[in-house]
């Protein structure tokens, strides 16, 4: 089921944003107790919150990052509350350099803080 999700998910896209979706998918799947789910516009990831979930819209690959802080660098496109603890944190990435290491920790960060779903990492959805 999940191979017939992610093809509707990233069917048509052009080769440069099928890099940047997979790129982002592979970085998650590598975490440990990762539980992915793909919907027809986004593929979030969770171990039992979700802490993450990207897509792509007009060549950008945008990405939303959950944490128990602000960050300031990478600079975020926006923030917002999403619980009293996590602020999610929007990014949109035009190139595929962009997805460096940077966003590769604050990735790892939402796994192991909010993605939990414990007192410390927000609710339990």
């Amino acid at each position: 089921m999940a191979a017939s999700n992610w093809d509707e998910l990233t069917g048509g896209l052009a080769d440069d944003d099928l890099a940047k979706i997979t790129v982002f998918r592979d970085f998650c799947r590598g975490l440990p107790d990762v539980d992915e789910r793909i919907q027809t516009s986004q593929v979030a990831y969770a171990r039992v919150r979700v802490f993450t979930s990207g897509y792509i819209k007009s060549h950008y690959l945008e990405l939303g990052v959950e944490l128990l802080r602000e960050v300031s660098d990478p600079k975020p496109r926006t923030t917002f509350a999403t619980s009293k603890r996590v602020t999610m944190h929007r990014y949109s990435l035009r190139h595929l350099e962009q997805f460096d290491d940077a966003i590769r920790a604050l990735i790892r960060e939402a796994s192991e803080t909010v993605g939990p779903g414990t007192r410390t990492g927000g609710t339990a959805d």
